[in-house]
Parts: structure tokens; sequence; C-alpha cells
């Protein structure tokens, strides 16, 4: 079949659907759809995955303990604490085994703990390096601590450099 550019939008009534034909038994099968109510969470470009950034689903984390890859893998953790809490990230094995990570692999994390009354904290797990673009220092690019409240919302960047290792950086 041939390629076929556009030169404005393309519109569709019922979504569009991915699909790739099997050469041994012409079986169709629909790799994803697209739709008004589409989520992309693992489409993958030259080892990029790019995650939904409106976030369906979230998972809440209300209390000191280690974090599923499932739940980080949504891309949105909640805490709404009284008490000081930290989020354990899960190691780079599982994590990357949950989101099909390659070396290049990104995932954005936004932990959100405006509804918190305490202080959320991130720890890396084993196969989770720091960034070094920091100290772990208020304010800075290293900085693990999410206070609660109204500025209680901060977004970190994982970055896999095997499919078992990542680099944890926050960015804002």
């Amino acid at each position: 079949m041939a390629n076929t550019t556009f030169n404005g939008p393309v519109r569709s009534v019922n979504g569009f659907q991915d699909i790739s034909i099997s050469a041994t038994t012409g079986a169709v099968t629909v790799d994803a759809t697209f739709g008004a109510t589409t989520s992309v969470t693992n489409l993958t470009t030259t080892n990029l995955v790019f995650t939904d950034q409106n976030h369906p689903s979230t998972a809440a984390i209300n209390a000191t303990g280690t974090a599923t890859a499932a739940q980080v893998a949504t891309g949105y953790i909640t805490s709404t604490s009284a008490a000081a809490t930290t989020i354990t990230l899960p190691t780079g094995t599982l994590l990357g085994a949950a989101i099909g990570a390659t070396r290049g692999t990104v995932l954005e994390l936004y932990v959100d703990n405006t509804a918190g009354a305490s202080t959320v904290t991130i720890a890396v797990a084993t196969n989770g390096i720091l960034s070094s673009a920091a100290a772990d220092t208020a304010g800075s690019f290293g900085d693990l601590t999410i206070a609660a409240g109204a500025t209680g919302l901060a977004r970190f960047t994982i970055m896999f450099s095997s499919a078992t290792a990542y680099v944890f950086t926050r960015t804002a």
C-alpha cells in the first residue's frame, strides 16, 4: 500500500485504527485504536515512550512504602496524607518491565500533594539513580521533597539507560 501525506487535519467520525497483518496467516491484528477517549500509553518511536499527559488514571499513595511499577506507570501519584510520607520508587527492573522500557525510554511522573497535610519525599530504589544534575537541596532539580498544599505539585523525569536501570530527575 502506498503512503499518503495530508496537508491539514485528518478527521474521522469513528476514530482510527493502526493494524498489522500476519505475513503467514493474513490475520489482522489491531495494534492501537485512536478515538475520542484515546489514552496512548506505550507508543514507541525511536526507543522513546510517550505517555498521556492527561492522566486518565492515577495512583493514590497515602502512607510510607514502595510504589508498585503499575502505580508509577500511571504517571500521576496523589497523596492526601496528614503524616509525612516517603514513597520509594520500584526497582529499575520492575518499572522497566511494566512499561516495556529500553535504553532512551522516558516517563514523566507527577506527584500531587496539594490535598496533603504534610510533606511527601521520593526515594529511588535499586537500579534507580538520582540525577547528578544537582544536589539534593530544596528548590533544585535534585529536590525529592514535595510540600503540602497549594505548592505541592512536582514533576519528575525517569529516563532509562537500559531496560532495567533509570536516572531520576526533578524537572519542575
